[in-house]
C-alpha cells in the first residue's frame, strides 16, 4: 500500500521542519549526483537552510563551482568581474550579507508564526500584533471578498435552474394542452360519427318497416292468389272428372260422396280396393256398394282402369249416415 500524499505547505513544527530539510536534502544531492553522472550535466546546487547554513553540490568531474557561476553570470548577462572572483574578502562580504537577510528573514518568519517568543520584547510583541491584526483584516476582507463571489454565483446558479424549471413547465404545460386537444378533437369525431350512425339508422328504420309491410303484403297476396289458384284448380278437376255428380240432389257437399260400381256386382266387386285413398277432404268415390270402406277421395290417385271385360265407373251420389252397406 503507497504513502499517502503530503501536503505541499510548510511545516510549522521546527523540530520536524528541520528533520524534513535534512532528509529532503540528501535525497536533493542524491539525485543531482546520478543526474550528472548519467546525463553528463554540469550542476552546481547551493541550499541555505533555515538557520543560515549552507550547503552545496558541483560536479567536480567536469568542472568547478566557479566555472559553473561564471557560466551562469554570462549567460543571463550579467558576468562577475574577474577580479571579484579572485578576491576572498569580496566574497567573504557577501556572503555576510545574504546571511544577514536570511536571520531577518528567519526573524519574520518566527514573529508571523510565534513559534519562539521569548526573545522579544513587549515593543517587538506590539508591532507583532499590529503586524498580525493588519494581515487578519486583510485575510478576513479577502474572505468576505471571496464569499461574497462564491454567493453571486450560486445566486446565478439558482436563477438560471429558475429559468431551466420554468421553460420546462411550460413546455409540459403546452404538451399537455396539445394532447388535450387532440383527445377533444378525437371525442368530437367519434361523437359527430356516432350521430351520423344514428341518424343513418334514424332514416333507414322507416324504410325497413315500410320494406318489410310491402313484403308481408305481398307475401299475403301470393299466399292468397296460390290458395285461391288450388281451390279453383280443385274445383275444375272435381266438374272435369265428375260429371254425373250434382250438388243440388239435397246431399251436404262437405259430407258428400259419390259410389263407383260397375253393371255386374260381381265385376265391381273384382276391383279389390279395401283401403280408401285420399282425394279430397270431404269428397269420397266409394269403388263398391257393398263394401262402403272402399272409398277414394276426390284429389289422389286413382285406381288403374277396369279390364275390358268390367263395365266403366259410375258415379252417384253417396251419403255416408244412410244404411247403404246393408242393400
Amino acid at each position: 500500500m503507497g504513502r499517502g500524499k503530503i501536503a505541499i505547505r510548510r511545516i510549522e513544527n521546527r523540530t520536524t521542519r528541520q528533520v524534513t530539510f535534512s532528509k529532503r536534502r540528501a535525497g536533493l544531492f542524491k539525485k543531482t549526483h546520478e543526474l550528472s553522472v548519467l546525463c553528463d550535466a554540469q550542476i552546481a546546487l547551493i541550499v541555505f537552510s533555515s538557520n543560515g547554513k549552507l550547503f552545496e553540490y558541483c560536479s567536480q568531474a567536469t568542472c568547478s563551482m566557479d566555472q559553473i557561476i561564471r557560466r551562469y553570470q554570462i549567460a543571463i548577462g550579467n558576468p562577475i568581474p574577474d577580479q571579484n572572483m579572485n578576491d576572498p574578502e569580496e566574497l567573504e562580504r557577501l556572503l555576510r550579507i545574504m546571511r544577514k537577510d536570511t536571520d531577518e528573514l528567519q526573524l519574520s518568519l518566527q514573529r508571523y508564526t510565534a513559534e519562539d517568543l521569548s526573545t522579544f520584547q513587549l515593543r517587538d510583541l506590539d508591532e507583532i500584533e499590529n503586524r498580525l491584526q493588519t494581515s487578519l483584516n486583510r485575510v478576513r476582507a479577502r474572505k468576505s471578498e471571496v464569499l461574497h463571489q462564491q454567493v453571486e454565483n450560486l445566486r446565478r446558479k439558482e436563477k438560471m435552474l429558475e429559468d431551466e424549471n420554468e421553460q420546462i413547465y411550460h413546455l409540459i404545460k403546452e404538451q399537455q394542452m396539445a394532447m388535450e386537444q387532440q383527445q377533444d378533437v378525437a371525442a368530437a369525431m367519434m361523437m359527430q360519427k356516432r350521430r351520423s350512425e344514428e341518424e343513418e339508422m334514424r332514416i333507414r328504420r322507416p324504410e325497413d318497416h315500410q320494406h318489410q309491410h310491402q313484403n308481408h303484403q305481398h307475401q299475403h297476396q301470393n299466399h292468397q292468389h296460390q290458395n285461391h289458384q288450388h281451390q279453383h284448380q280443385n274445383h275444375h278437376h272435381h266438374h272435369h272428372h265428375h260429371p254425373h255428380h250434382h250438388p243440388h240432389h239435397g246431399v251436404d257437399q262437405d259430407q258428400a260422396v259419390v259410389c263407383m260400381e260397375g253393371d255386374d256386382d260381381d265385376h265391381g266387386n273384382a276391383f279389390g280396393f279395401s283401403n280408401p285413398h285420399i282425394i279430397h277432404p270431404h269428397l269420397q268415390l266409394q269403388l263398391h256398394p257393398h263394401e262402403p270402406n272402399s272409398v277414394l277421395q276426390l284429389g289422389g290417385p286413382l285406381p288403374p282402369p277396369p279390364p275390358p271385360f268390367l263395365h266403366p265407373y259410375r258415379l252417384q251420389p253417396f251419403q255416408p249416415n244412410l244404411h247403404s252397406s246393408t242393400t
